[in-house]
């Protein structure tokens, strides 16, 4: 098996201790590669090799900054296809969509932060007491970036490339079970010409090694995406420390369809955001609420486009949802759907494993499953099930709707259909939500600011957001 290594200053080295864990192909069930099963003394190899490199990287000009995470993207995008079949086979996903999605947007991560840290600028402030008030932005020295399994390049680099592009240097963890293509682009990193120990990448589990970056006392700012357990148990170590905390977690995304939408259009991307990913994806509707004059045409018509959906190997070019990330998280989900029918839903379509049979024999499958009859206050209802799971329930006034979509604890993302313009802006304005799609979904401007409010998120990534995570402001107070 393919033996995966960290990169810490510069080098690709094995963990401190030796230990190693198996890393499993979702599809075949089986265990293709190993990864180091790092502990603290790793993350603190890291630190030290990133706190060498932080007086040089930080004062690195501008341009040889964005030249460097310019040409990482030029390499990540020659090696495109390699990098979307390693992310297909570690993750589960259709080869297909990381060959469209998860690798172009990674591309598009380091691409868009070596451009704006050249327009990044900092305000002034002339006094009427002949005296002008100016802001510096310092890099705010080593940064912890801890990314999840669903997408796993995509949400790695949405990271770090920020952090980089303001003059920080970086430890890092890839989830533990999608550890390749971070590991690849150690690889690519050295091969573009990133100084030794600017960017760190240690693999392990959560337990030791996202503790121990989070724990230690040189690591002053957290980026953090995945569970809201996981996020709280963060700012319970972080936040007495006094550390800079971005956390992005879970979701129970709303689907809100009034009966004025354009229906072909909605039919065809409420599919998409209910199955994409298998369901694994924090930004995917997973309450699907329709307005009663038009529910029974929707829901006839979303079981057959779900029937239509191929479940299957992840390299077949027609396959629409692979593997589950693993087998416990197959558990996991077969789990709320049994929760579902205990509550009183009716299963419309799914809910059972998938044996594609041949080499996916024995990998880890679900139907795309479709529940009504749940009351909105329901568990299925209320907690992330993270897979390819909806519900479908109608509702007849926007005061009903928005009480359903607002009655959980998370508030990620919102997907509105409606050609009113009016109702538009008055629903997506009250919804408590980070993000409101209208008439779309997934359609994101990276200059744009990303997060979610209550359980769903602390602080924002994206565009100047990020630049200003990663940087600490300091007014200078010149009198004339």
């Amino acid at each position: 098996m393919e033996q995966l290594k960290n990169y810490v200053g510069g080098a690709l080295v094995p963990s401190a201790n030796g230990a190693t864990l198996e890393n499993f192909n979702p599809a075949t069930g089986e265990a293709y590669s190993c990864l180091p099963d790092s502990d603290e003394v790793d993350v603190a190899h890291a630190v030290n090799a990133a706190e060498k490199a932080f007086p040089s990287w930080s004062i690195t000009p501008a341009e040889e900054r964005s030249r460097i995470l310019l040409h990482i993207s030029q390499l990540m995008e020659r090696d495109l296809e390699r990098l979307a079949l390693a992310e297909s086979t570690d993750q589960g996903k259709p080869v297909a969509l990381a060959r469209t999605v998860d690798i172009p947007r990674a591309v598009t991560n380091f691409r868009f932060f070596a451009s704006s840290l050249m327009h990044f600028a900092s305000e002034a402030h002339p006094m009427e007491q002949a005296a002008v008030n100016y802001t510096l932005r310092s890099p705010i020295g080593i940064a912890g970036c801890i990314s999840p399994w669903n997408l796993p390049l995509y949400l790695f680099t949405w990271k770090i490339a920020p952090a980089l592009a303001s003059g920080n240097c970086v430890v890092a963890k890839p989830s533990e079970l999608t550890p390749v293509t971070a590991f690849m682009l150690s690889s690519l990193c050295i091969e573009a010409g990133l100084p030794p120990g600017v960017l760190n990448i240690v693999h392990g589990s959560g337990a030791k090694v996202g503790q121990a970056i989070v724990a230690h006392p040189d690591v002053p700012a957290i980026s953090f995406t995945g569970g809201t357990m996981t996020g709280r148990s963060i700012a319970q170590t972080a936040s007495p420390m006094f550390k800079k905390l971005s956390l992005e977690m879970g979701g129970k995304n709303p689907v809100i369809i009034f009966a004025d939408c354009n229906y072909p259009e909605m039919l065809k991307t409420t599919v998409q955001s209910s199955f994409s990913n298998q369901g694994e994806i924090c930004l995917c509707g997973s309450r699907i609420f329709v307005e009663r004059s038009l529910y029974k045409r929707f829901k006839r018509d979303f079981i057959d486009a779900a029937k239509s959906l191929k479940v299957g190997d992840p390299l077949d070019p027609g396959t629409n949802l692979g593997a589950v990330v693993s087998e416990a998280h197959r558990e996991k989900i077969l789990s709320y759907i049994a929760l579902a029918q205990d509550e009183g839903g009716t299963i419309l379509f799914g809910g059972r494993k998938v044996n594609p049979g041949g080499r996916c024999s024995r990998g880890w499958f679900v139907e795309p499953t479709i529940i009504e009859g749940l009351p909105y206050t329901c568990r299925t209802n209320q907690e992330e099930i993270f897979g390819p799971v909806v519900t479908l329930t109608p509702f007849d006034s926007e005061e009903e709707v928005l009480r359903y979509a607002d009655s959980t604890q998370y508030g990620l993302a919102a997907i509105l259909w409606t050609e009113s313009l009016t109702r538009a802006h008055r629903v997506a304005a009250r919804i408590h939500s980070g993000i409101v799609w209208v008439n779309c979904w997934l359609l994101r401007d990276l200059r744009t600011p990303f997060g979610g409010t209550k359980n769903s998120g602390l602080g924002r990534e994206g565009g100047l957001e990020a630049l200003r995570f990663f940087t600490e402001p300091k007014n200078i107070c010149i009198k004339l």
